[in-house]
């Protein structure tokens, strides 16, 4: 049975100061990197037959510490900007709570979680479902139908869209849909059916299961 392994970034420099990063090439603060080797931790013995990522530096950077502390290098690597996170248009490198404070918290909300919320010159989480789920649909399924197990480090909204799509999600359910740092969403894939777990890395134990259920694909 494969597994498709999804994994958001470590800290940039734009998260370390609460800012919309979107699609500016904002690299890892070193407690981001750090927190690429925890996940690599979590995932030691789930080596991934091929890995995708985002054409953005802070999730290649990423995968590339996972795949380097687990002896992965080998590892054939795609990235494309499909998988790349969310143009936030005007918003981006803007401070979020001066942000939230301009507009209000209901409407800051909207902006930054809504489903098809516009921004000027940005895209909506409906934009970002489309290209992804048609790259995952395209590129990324019929290699998990083969057999192989792949290992996608991408953006928070870019995974929020896609566990939209695997978990069969209305657009509200989305809207408060987190994708965190460092916890690794894992599904066991079977041609119609997955169970999911999530994992992150303990001290004592290889990993923690925080939820389980069964979507299709």
């Amino acid at each position: 049975m494969p597994y498709l392994l999804l994994a958001r970034h470590g800290e940039s420099e734009y998260n370390a100061k609460n800012l919309f990063t979107g699609v500016t090439d904002a690299p890892l603060t070193e407690k981001g990197r750090e927190q690429a080797a925890v996940m690599a931790s979590a995932i030691k013995d789930m080596q991934p037959s091929m890995a995708y990522t985002s054409a953005l530096m802070r999730a290649q950077d990423t995968l590339e510490i996972i795949l380097h502390e687990n002896g992965w290098d080998n590892t054939p690597v795609i990235s494309n900007t499909s998988l790349n996170e969310r143009d936030y248009g005007e918003m981006t490198g803007k401070n979020k709570a001066e942000l939230e404070q301009m507009y209000g918290t209901e409407q800051f909300l909207k902006l930054r979680r809504g489903w098809n919320e516009p921004i000027a010159n940005g895209e909506t989480l409906e934009t970002v479902y489309k290209r992804v789920v048609v790259y995952f649909t395209d590129q990324i399924l019929p290699n998990l139908k083969r057999g192989q197990d792949i290992l996608i480090v991408a953006h928070g909204n870019t995974l929020r869209a896609l566990i939209k799509h695997l978990d069969d999600l209305d657009d509200k359910q989305v809207e408060t849909l987190e994708m965190p740092l460092v916890e690794i969403v894992v599904y066991d894939y079977e041609v119609r059916i997955a169970s999911k777990q999530v994992r992150a890395f303990q001290a004592k134990l290889p990993f923690v299961t925080v939820n389980s259920t069964y979507i299709k694909d």
